[in-house]
Order: C-alpha cells, then sequence, then structure tokens
C-alpha cells in the first residue's frame, strides 16, 4: 500500500488499482479526491468533511462511495445507494481492500460541548486512521496514523495512547492547528526527543508519500 498525506487529518491510499481517501475536509484541497474508489469519513466536524466538496466529488466521479456514520450520512441526502452507514462492529469490503469499523465517540473536547459521533476504520488489518479520538485498534498495526493537535488532546496522553496501541510506526495527522514551532515540538516529543512511544514517528508534508508494507 502506498500512503499519501493531504491536508490535515486526510490520507489518500492506494493498493494496486485501489484508491481510498479518508476525512477530506476543509482543509483538503479536491485533488485528494481525484479519481477515488471511495471516501470513508470519520464524523461530521469541516475539517474531516465538507458537504459541499464531497457532493462535487461525488457528481465528477460516478464510481466513487462513500463510507460513513449516520450523522454525515444524514447531511447527503440524494445520493442515496452510494452512501453506506457503518458503525462499530462492522467490516466491509472495497474492491478486495478489507475495512473495519471501530470505535463510536468523539473526544470530549469540554463537558459543556456535546460529543458527536466519531467512528475509525482499520484498513487491510495494518493501517488505522481513528478519527478524533484515541480509539485502539482491536490488534497492533503496522501503521497508526496520530491525531497530534485538536482542542481535545495534549501530548501526554498521545504518547501513552501510541504505547498502549503498539504499531510498527505512527504516522501524524490532524496537525493544522498547530503552528510551524508547535508541529516541531510535538514532533519532538513524541519521537527521538521525548520519554518514548516504542514506535518510531514521523509528519509528512501534503503531498508526500510513503510507501507500506
Amino acid at each position: 500500500m502506498r500512503l499519501t498525506k493531504f491536508g490535515h487529518a486526510c490520507v489518500r491510499i492506494e493498493r494496486d488499482d485501489t484508491v481510498v481517501v479518508i476525512d477530506p475536509g476543509m482543509f483538503t484541497g479536491a485533488e485528494a479526491v481525484q479519481g477515488a474508489d471511495a471516501v470513508l469519513i470519520t464524523h461530521e466536524h469541516m475539517d474531516h468533511f465538507t458537504e459541499a466538496n464531497l457532493r462535487a466529488a461525488v457528481e465528477a466521479n460516478p464510481g466513487l462511495r462513500i463510507w460513513t456514520n449516520s450523522a454525515v450520512a444524514a447531511q447527503l441526502d440524494g445520493i442515496g445507494a452510494r452512501v453506506t452507514v457503518v458503525g462499530e462492529g462492522d467490516a466491509f469490503d472495497i474492491d478486495g481492500l478489507g475495512v473495519s469499523v471501530h470505535g463510536e465517540w468523539h473526544a470530549v473536547i469540554h463537558p459543556d460541548i456535546p460529543r458527536v459521533k466519531n467512528i475509525g476504520f482499520l484498513l487491510d488489518g495494518s493501517l488505522f486512521h481513528p478519527g478524533d479520538a484515541l480509539t485502539l485498534p482491536p490488534h497492533a498495526v503496522e501503521t497508526l496514523l496520530l491525531p497530534i493537535g485538536a482542542p481535545w488532546t495534549k501530548v501526554a496522553e498521545l504518547i501513552d495512547y501510541t504505547r498502549e496501541a503498539g504499531p510498527g510506526r505512527a504516522v501524524a495527522i490532524h496537525e493544522a492547528v498547530l503552528s510551524e514551532a508547535g508541529q516541531m515540538v510535538h514532533g519532538r516529543l513524541l519521537g527521538e526527543g521525548g520519554p518514548g512511544t516504542g514506535a518510531p514517528f514521523s509528519q509528512l508534508a501534503a503531498g508526500e508519500s510513503i510507501e507500506l508494507g
């Protein structure tokens, strides 16, 4: 599999002839979904999902399919069978690429702010995108996409989460709310300059790709 990082929480996964894009929100350009077979949306917040952009992508690509939770699907009324609602424990197949769904709720931002539904996606049993939550994958994965900057995160929790998840590597996502300096500080603490997570940590620039095993 090949992983390409796009804006903020968005990644594009390519395996053989199958292209899957996860969370192309407001910080992601339209090029992320061009030619995609499927889009997976973890939750309804605009940095992960923008209705107008996704409707435009569906109109431009008649073969594009979407898997997401019920809250996002409700905003895509009219697209019909091209949207599939999934939740915790579900599993499906995208042209031979297996996907399972894990988690239910967005992380707590503040007790006074209502929580929204959030699901994480495990692709091919080896790559996990948790959305906006520190949901543990069902087993140690090769690649954990780690949300490093958000109103609900702190570095201590990210370190402990990575240790508990036990991935082969951690790759940063969800960094748009951090300044360049903030990204460097977080990267140092989650990498070789911190107490250690047990996993190599990397930060990719927008458009940068890595090959996954």
